[in-house]
C-alpha cells in the first residue's frame, strides 16, 4: 500500500489577489490605533468584554506583525 506525504503549503502574501492585498494592508494600518483606543477604554472603564476584545485585537496585531495573516 502506497503512502502519500501531504506537505502543508506555506503562506505567501505575494500570491494573493490584489483586492485581498488591499484589505490586508488596510487591516495592518488600522489594527494598532484600534488596540490603543481599546487599551485606553479598558483602562478607564474595565469590563470583561473590553478585556476580551483587547486580547483579540492584540492577537490580530501580533499576527500581522509576524506576517501570519
Amino acid at each position: 500500500m502506497e503512502r502519500r506525504i501531504v506537505l502543508k503549503r506555506r503562506f505567501n502574501p505575494h500570491h494573493l489577489p490584489p483586492w485581498l492585498k488591499t484589505i490586508r494592508g488596510l487591516g495592518a494600518q488600522f489594527i494598532i490605533p484600534f488596540c490603543v483606543f481599546q487599551g485606553i477604554r479598558t483602562f478607564l472603564l474595565p469590563s470583561a468584554f473590553d478585556l476580551f476584545l483587547l486580547v483579540i485585537l492584540l492577537i490580530i496585531a501580533l499576527a500581522y506583525r509576524l506576517e501570519l495573516i
